[in-house]
């Protein structure tokens, strides 16, 4: 990711409480310096240097499926 914007899909979260947790899980990413998560987009935009597998497999230890996000 290289301190640039990366956007994912998320596909599990179905209210404002399951945002927060998978905010939580991808900031708890090394590198990660932002993240903004859209639950009626079931989306995320993430800032950082940080590799996008790892942030997916964050994800899927906090209990959701993702993947990257074609613009």
């Amino acid at each position: 990711m290289g301190n640039s914007e990366t956007r994912f899909e998320i596909n599990g979260m179905k209210c404002d409480g399951w945002v927060a947790k998978a905010t939580a899980a991808i900031q708890s990413v090394a590198g990660i310096t932002g993240t903004k998560v859209d639950l009626a987009g079931k989306s995320a935009v993430v800032n950082g240097s940080a590799d996008p597998q790892k942030v997916i497999e964050a994800l899927k230890k906090a209990g959701y499926t993702a993947s990257l996000r074609k613009i």
